[in-house]
């Protein structure tokens, strides 16, 4: 049931892209919803390495993970926004790029483990990656092309939510560069979150 409501807050995220204005107020509400558990069903079993050790994310503010130089090298320049995403049921923040035309998403879940992206019931395309040596997997739900998804394993029951999306600016991205931007978005934060920045 949890992941029917992600795939829905999905496409009700695409939707908002093109109907809120691009005010710091609205990016909060177009970007609440969880662009998450995908839609074409992974045919091999993942599973995710173990990690090196453990980061809880409880105490954690979402905006204060990426700092402003780790910003400004990923062209978001804009405020953090702080939120609460309701389907995560999540602290969360997005910082969008006013020139790149690019928006991010770092959502803190503590209530279930990153598995909730290759469970039997996620219907998408994931592949395990590895994030500042943390196992993590960059999730692409199909029909969804303006958006790619990296969850960082950081926690028994806990991982990080990194969304990289498609802000609609002039030209489209790729979601090959989009899965690249959510990478490198996530690999700042885990930088920031192990305390090497």
């Amino acid at each position: 049931m949890r992941l029917a409501l992600l795939l829905l807050s999905a496409a009700a995220a695409l939707v908002g892209c093109s109907v809120f204005p691009v005010s710091e107020a609205s990016q909060t509400h177009s970007d609440s919803s969880s662009p998450a558990a995908p839609t074409t069903t992974t045919t091999t079993s993942l599973t995710l390495p173990p990690r090196p050790r453990e980061i809880p994310l409880d105490k954690v503010n979402p905006c204060a993970i990426l700092t402003k130089n780790q910003r400004a090298a990923l062209s978001l320049d804009t405020t953090p926004s702080p939120y609460t995403d309701t389907e995560l049921k999540a602290k969360a923040c997005t910082i969008r790029g006013t020139y790149s035309g690019q928006v991010a998403r770092l959502a803190l879940v503590t209530d279930e483990g990153a598995e909730l992206w290759i469970s039997d019931e996620a219907q998408n395309k994931a592949k395990v990656i590895a994030i500042v040596g943390f196992p993590a997997l960059e999730v692409r739900t199909p029909g969804l092309d303006t958006l790619c998804n990296v969850e960082v394993d950081v926690a028994q029951g806990e991982f990080l939510d990194v969304m990289f999306r498609d802000g609609g600016g002039a030209a489209p991205i790729p979601q090959d560069d989009l899965c690249l931007g959510a990478q490198r978005v996530a690999e700042a934060a885990m930088t920031s979150l192990s305390g090497g920045h």
